[in-house]
């Protein structure tokens, strides 16, 4: 018999993503993993035999067999968001639906609507938030002047049928509005499509009203994985680089004496080429703590469910990510390019 403090959830979609909800809804002591749901029943079986729940093969079936559930992920794909996030939280179940939100900012802000309706909770799986280096540098709370992102990879021939923007982009997305905590400007952006219908390529410049200016560059053509962040401010500069989980700092506090120094042999005109510009600042490595970035965001969830806690990336920023990269998808549209008539391929 369960515990009656264990939170009664369920994962619907077990793929790539799902079958790793359920591993660790599965491991969560305080957790009771209900059922999984998936309409490919062998993949569900597989998956409800290793963590010993039940199978589900359609959310229906599941809310009519467990009237108790309280919380689930949605892994689906991201075409089936709308139809299953709006029967789970009609129900009053809190959903953790896995980026993007939805494929627009229409579907996005009805699956937002129909929670607040039901008054249900409804977060949004950006789960690098909780990459402990983003964790790091969003705790010291820093007002970016310039930011600047490269998430590049080689291609997976996993979700195209959406662009590099709503695959890849999304993601910094996020991030960087988090961080900017600004209203967006102006967007400028370009894009190359080479394998499918959408964008492979990407870059955008988002300018926020404040003056904050950011680079996204994103890539799923490139021949290695990188993905790193830069973040200039008055007081630091941050340097991150998310798949090794490190980050370095250089503080205008850490090195007033330093740069001191620096301006006024500039300023009297001293040769300074011979110099080494790392041995005069002093970088430090900022204080990461290594966790599972989706378990802090399972963990953050069932917490939110418990009313212990707010979600990380509540409807609203969901909403707002997806609608930045809709304005990033049109921008794409949008531009102009000069002397194609004339390129030879290479």
């Amino acid at each position: 018999m369960n515990h009656p403090s264990k939170m009664p959830v369920a994962v619907i979609g077990v793929g790539r993503m799902g079958r790793h909800h359920a591993r660790l809804y599965h491991e969560m002591p305080d957790v009771d993993l209900l059922a999984v749901v998936d309409a490919d029943e062998e993949r569900a079986a597989t998956i409800a035999d290793e963590y010993a729940c039940a199978v589900c093969t359609h959310v229906d079936q599941l809310l009519q067999q467990f009237p108790h559930l309280q919380a689930a992920s949605v892994a689906v794909n991201t075409s089936a968001h709308r139809d299953v996030a709006r029967a789970l939280l009609s129900h009053k179940v809190a959903c953790l639906v896995e980026k993007p939100l939805a494929g627009s900012g229409d579907v996005a802000r009805h699956i937002v609507d129909v929670a607040e309706a039901n008054n249900a909770l409804l977060q949004v799986g950006h789960t690098e938030r909780f990459n402990p280096a983003v964790r790091a540098v969003s705790d010291l709370g820093l007002r970016p002047r310039f930011i600047e992102v490269d998430r590049i990879s080689q291609m997976t021939f996993r979700s195209v049928d959406v662009g590099v923007v709503f695959d890849l982009m999304i993601h910094d997305i996020d991030i960087v509005l988090m961080m900017a905590q600004s209203p967006i400007r102006e967007i400028r952006a370009a894009g190359v499509v080479v394998i499918g219908e959408y964008e492979d390529v990407a870059n955008a410049r988002i300018e926020f009203e404040d003056g904050c200016v950011v680079n996204l560059t994103a890539s799923r053509l490139a021949l290695k994985t990188e993905r790193k962040l830069r973040v200039f401010s008055e007081s630091a500069y941050i340097s991150l680089d998310y798949a090794q989980k490190r980050g370095l700092m250089l503080s205008r506090t850490g090195n007033v004496a330093a740069l001191d120094e620096i301006r006024d042999q500039v300023a009297a005109g001293t040769d300074l080429t011979d110099l080494d510009y790392s041995d005069l600042v002093n970088v430090q490595e900022l204080t990461i703590v290594d966790e599972e970035p989706l378990r802090a965001e399972l963990d953050n969830f069932i917490n939110a469910v418990r009313g212990n806690s707010n979600p990380e990336v509540d409807a609203r920023a969901g909403l707002a990510a997806v609608e930045t990269a809709e304005r990033v998808v049109q921008a794409i549209k949008e531009h102009k390019w000069h002397g194609l008539d004339s390129a030879r391929p290479i």
